[in-house]
């Protein structure tokens, strides 16, 4: 099964600056360093000529071309066209402090608050105006029709992954999650044809994902990954590869903002698998709501 086409820079649905967040591991030190000033003020970079945004990058005219064509562009031209329109739909955030994500030293508290909950809510929504749903149809057909689906994560990504068995297993889908990476190897080496696996990592560079997806994939599974980052390490062993689009505040890398768009698209794939059997899957919910009804204070079991 062929691996999902990347999005070019011409016609990526979320947004340049999106597209670039989620190549600057991927790119040179010094292509970073121009990325990094575009991302964190797309207007200022529009209005700069080559020679200026070269010489704010600590770096030369030919690297910022070298950038251009990494993220796609023809050219400088076609870059500053770009970045002035994306800088005319940029959402700003409703409070003047709330700047590039970053908590200064000395933030109060309402600043924290506000920056917090702009960089969460604008992680979930480029996430969904980038996400590609030709993919998610497919990612979605492939769970729907699998005998077994193995979910594999870990740090704030296995919280994630534990989340996406749970709902797929309360729809009476066969579903596993392992925190253990050797519990999770043996589980990916008795995948076959007609199984998938779920790889989820923010940065795409988990080892003891990317290893198991690797298992899994060399055993006949449909693999897909869930990463932020299009060209981290994990996507070279994915069929499908799903991206988020979370961009980390100070003290909380690989944490919040990632995990709530991680979230976003994990509920997309449960949603779409519980739309293809909705009296399957309504069915199901209802009879594991049941279950625990008895446990919920002043919730008695409730009879039909």
């Amino acid at each position: 099964m062929a691996k999902s086409p990347k999005i070019s820079a011409s016609h990526e649905p979320g947004g340049l600056i999106v597209h670039i967040s989620g190549l600057l591991p991927s790119l040179s030190p010094a292509e970073q360093r121009v990325a990094r000033l575009v991302v964190a003020d797309p207007a200022d970079a529009a209005r700069r000529t080559i020679t200026d945004l070269a010489t704010a990058a600590e770096t030369s005219e030919a690297t910022v071309i070298r950038f251009c064509r990494s993220v796609g562009m023809d050219g400088y031209p076609q870059l500053r066209i770009r970045l002035a329109a994306e800088a005319a739909r940029r959402i700003e955030p409703p409070d003047a402090r709330v700047v590039g994500g970053d908590i200064p030293p000395g933030a109060d508290l309402a600043q924290i608050i506000a920056t917090i909950a702009f960089n969460d809510a604008r992680a979930v929504e480029e996430t969904a105006e980038q996400l590609d749903p030709a993919v998610c149809e497919q990612v979605v057909d492939a769970i729907a029709g699998a005998g077994r689906i193995d979910v594999y994560g870990a740090g704030a990504s296995g919280f994630v992954a534990s989340d996406f068995q749970q709902k797929l297993h309360r729809i009476g889908r066969t579903a596993f999650y392992f925190p253990d990476v050797h519990t999770a190897l043996t589980s990916a080496a008795l995948l076959g044809r007609g199984d998938v696996a779920v790889g989820i990592s923010h940065t795409g560079t988990t080892s003891d994902v990317i290893e198991v997806l690797e298992q899994a994939r060399g055993r006949g599974a449909t693999t897909v990954a869930l990463t932020n980052f299009p060209r981290s390490p994990l996507t070279e062993v994915a069929d499908f590869v799903l991206t988020t689009a979370a961009r980390e505040t100070t003290y909380r890398s690989g944490a919040m903002a990632s995990r709530l768009a991680q979230l976003t698209v994990v509920d997309c794939l449960f949603v779409g698998v519980a739309a293809r059997n909705r009296a399957r899957a309504k069915k199901a919910l209802e009879a594991t709501a049941e279950a625990v009804q008895s446990h919920r204070v002043g919730g008695g079991r409730r009879r039909g």
